[in-house]
């Protein structure tokens, strides 16, 4: 395993203490989430997320500053949170948040349970869930509700292990479940090499883009921008694809210049623009 601790580190702009301890996963996680996208142009422009190796994760989301999904994101911190010394386990999870009928989803999704150095947790740590991603480590323990830096989470018991339930405008809702079997790499790389090429995955049909600030929420879906803030929502449409490219770039960060040609780029996302 090749990591680059301190390139990660330069790039999420986290100049603290580098010990294993809930105060540096706390602070690590809040310069992650406002320095790191969500963000699917791999899969929407045909490149699928197959390696989820340390060295490609760093190459992407440190060296060549892009961003990525929860298998990218996760990843990335676990791999990461190991080098500080940081107990890691990767799980794997069933997105129900906006899922519609009484199916059980695929396990698509990617969180991590970390244990300081101490000995205290574990915490359910998810820096990629996109739009929702909690901004705080989460006691791995059913029972009443977290704060974090924005909304409050809650863990309920679940035939499948767990259900994380997020507080949005005073009623809540379910985002995914999860159980604590750790996943093998090789389970986890079969997941995100579905989603990032299967016809009918919201990655390779539609744009997502996200960042948390640490008083805001940018979310980016097609041309519609939502910021959501303290005081409340701020709602934003583009009218073209060159239009929502300059707010990938400068908003959220992102190196286009790592998709290769624009106007190939701009092409797809005009495609995508209402999906």
């Amino acid at each position: 395993m090749a990591t680059d601790l301190a390139a990660y580190l330069t790039r999420i702009g986290h100049t603290g203490a580098r010990d294993a301890t809930l105060q540096t996963l706390c602070n690590v996680m809040a310069a992650h989430n406002r320095s790191i996208p969500f963000e699917n142009l791999d899969p929407l422009t045909g490149v699928p997320v197959g390696d989820l190796s340390a060295e490609a994760l760093s190459g992407k989301l440190v060296h060549r500053r892009r961003g990525g999904y929860c298998f990218e994101h996760n990843g990335l911190l676990g791999y990461m949170l190991e080098e500080l010394g940081f107990g890691v386990q990767r799980l794997a999870g069933r997105v129900v948040f906006m899922h519609e009928g009484d199916d059980l989803p695929a396990q698509t999704h990617q969180v991590l349970a970390v244990t300081p150095s101490d000995g205290s947790g574990p915490y359910l740590v998810d820096v990629g869930f996109g739009g929702q991603t909690p901004t705080a480590p989460l006691r791995l323990e059913a029972g009443p509700a977290q704060h974090t830096r924005h909304e409050r989470y809650r863990l309920l018991d679940h035939p499948e292990g767990f259900e994380l339930q997020v507080e949005l405008r005073g009623q809540w809702l379910p985002l995914y479940l999860f159980s604590l079997r750790p996943q093998p790499r090789i389970d986890l790389e079969l997941g995100s090499w579905y989603v990032s090429t299967h016809p009918a995955s919201r990655f390779v049909v539609g744009l997502s883009a996200s960042l948390v600030t640490d008083g805001e929420r940018w979310n980016l879906r097609g041309r519609h921008l939502s910021v959501h803030g303290r005081t409340g929502t701020v709602k934003t449409s583009f009218d073209t694809a060159a239009q929502v490219l300059d707010e990938l770039a400068g908003r959220f960060g992102i190196n286009l210049a790592d998709l290769g040609d624009r106007d190939e780029l701009e092409g797809r996302v005009a495609q995508v623009l209402d999906t």
